[in-house]
């Protein structure tokens, strides 16, 4: 199998700590250089459909972008440490945070920076509205996620799963416009460190 990543992009990064949670060697790296335009190739486009990475080609030729798809796929394959649940009801509560710190947390901290970052503007024309408006909302899902976390060591389950490591990424790849999270979190604010000190965390960055 082939992973189609870039290690300047916070999505290929979810797949690669899953991986490496997981153990899983059997994968080649293909590197895409985003601020040139790789992934807008014809080329690119015509083998994965869309101008996104990551993508995961298959030994079959078959390919697989979306990250939480990919890694539901090699969690299929590599089914410990379960990461998306056991039973139907863990499933299920593991899905509703995992959807919660995608839409409300990690999508806006990433348009945060794509829309604030100099080096991004290779990308799209900064929108210092859009970047201001995304980090307001996400910082509001944080107080959400700091009361859960008041309670819980992890956010979904009893033990680390894809939730964690999407908001995890999430709120790293906004170290790269210096960005913290408010002092007063400091649940968020301890969460966050035992993530960052898995031996996994380093995949991908």
């Amino acid at each position: 199998m082939k992973l189609y990543t870039s290690h300047r992009a916070p999505n290929p990064r979810r797949v690669r700590w899953v991986m490496a949670e997981k153990g899983v060697d059997n994968v080649d790296f293909v590197e895409i250089d985003l601020l040139s335009g790789q992934h807008r190739t014809a080329d690119y486009r015509a083998k994965v459909g869309v101008p996104h990475v990551p993508a995961l080609e298959l030994d079959d030729g078959t390919f697989i972008s979306e990250s939480i798809a990919i890694c539901r796929y090699l969690e299929a394959l590599n089914p410990e440490p379960n990461l998306f649940g056991h039973d139907a009801k863990e499933q299920a509560l593991i899905e509703m945070w995992t959807r919660r710190c995608e839409i409300y947390l990690a999508n806006p901290m990433m348009l945060n920076v794509r829309f604030s970052h100099p080096a991004l503007a290779a990308l799209e024309a900064p929108q210092p509205q859009v970047a201001e408006y995304s980090r307001v909302g996400a910082e509001k899902f944080m107080r959400l996620l700091d009361r859960q976390l008041a309670e819980h060591q992890f956010i979904a389950a009893d033990r680390f799963t894809i939730a964690d490591i999407v908001a995890a990424v999430g709120l790293d790849f906004a170290r790269l416009v210096k960005y913290r999270p408010p002092e007063e979190f400091t649940h968020l604010a301890r969460w966050l460190e035992a993530c960052r000190a898995r031996p996994a965390a380093k995949a991908g960055v």
